[in-house]
């Protein structure tokens, strides 16, 4: 049975993040934590707003979480696991239920930020980046 500790690895790295469209929109660092698995991430958005994630496998729930921080005061929790090859994390804020999914590519990672406001029936797309290694 592999370790789903290491389920997000696949998102270790520097990374240059680019739209659909190809414009940069940002730069993220996703570095590993204390050999167990959990990632930090740091964001720097092209648009000026900075953030910060910390991502573990929870063992006792069974699940990854979560927590994001950012430069505008937003606060995201999220949970989740890996689904058919991608990490699909999911958390309820103040204004609608959000999903992420990171999925891996041949020269990247895509990461796709949807929004629900009718508890998940319909899904609009707030971010779509592909992540490029930097270098």
């Amino acid at each position: 049975m592999e370790d789903p500790a290491h389920d997000f690895d696949f998102w270790l790295g520097e990374w240059e993040v680019h739209d659909p469209a190809g414009t940069h929109v940002g730069r993220s660092s996703i570095t590993a934590l204390f050999g167990t698995g959990a990632l930090a991430e740091h964001w720097r958005g092209d648009g000026g707003v900075e953030g910060h994630s910390l991502n573990a496998w929870d063992p006792e729930r069974g699940c990854w979480h979560q927590t994001w921080l950012d430069s505008t005061g937003g606060v995201l929790l999220l949970d989740g696991a890996l689904r058919d090859g991608a990490m699909v994390l999911e958390g309820i804020d103040a204004d609608a239920r959000q999903r992420i999914t990171w999925t891996q590519e041949d020269d990247g990672v895509r990461q796709v930020w949807e929004t629900s406001k009718d508890d998940g029936t319909t899904w609009e797309t707030a971010f779509d980046g592909r992540y490029t290694r930097a270098g």
